[in-house]
């Protein structure tokens, strides 16, 4: 009897907490409903911003303002990137792997034309300025050091008198 009677509350326990009463299906659509539209809103400004810098061709041409391109040898690409960079130019570039060195070629957008132009010419004076350094011999260290060796042996030295005195 007692066991009985702990069953039927049991039971009507468990009926009442799953019964879903209009109010709450409501709360549970609405939050279910927010949740979506947020969703769409994330989406669609993610879509809408433009992204800056470096990008893929298909990003670049995706934004439909026209691009053009340029090709550029293989060495100092890590410097058009800074230099591009910093001038706000979106751009995308592509390795042509089919020669050997490969070349790179780089897609512009058309309307970045003055600030493309300024790029390639900061670029151009930095790989300038490498092929003078380069150029250049480099003393060689070990020359400079012989050098130095010489000039010490070559000094002469100071002799001093040390007397030790005793003191009382």
């Amino acid at each position: 009897m007692v066991n009985e009677d702990v069953e039927n509350r049991v039971i009507n326990l468990a009926v009442r907490t799953t019964r879903i009463t209009a109010g709450d299906l409501y709360k549970a659509l609405r939050a279910y409903m927010r949740h979506i539209q947020n969703k769409k809103q994330l989406r669609q400004a993610a879509k809408d911003s433009v992204t800056k810098g470096k990008q893929s061709v298909k990003e670049l041409v995706g934004q439909g303002q026209g691009v053009s391109s340029m090709e550029i040898g293989d060495s100092g690409i890590r410097d058009f990137k800074r230099i591009a960079n910093k001038y706000g130019v979106d751009f995308a570039i592509v390795k042509d792997k089919n020669e050997n060195p490969p070349k790179y070629t780089v897609f512009f957008k058309a309307k970045d034309a003055d600030a493309i132009t300024s790029v390639l010419k900061e670029y151009s004076d930095r790989l300038n300025k490498r092929k003078k350094e380069a150029g250049k011999e480099r003393p060689s260290i070990l020359n400079k050091l012989k050098k130095f060796k010489e000039i010490v042996a070559n000094t002469p030295l100071k002799h001093r008198e040390k007397r030790k005195e005793q003191e009382r």
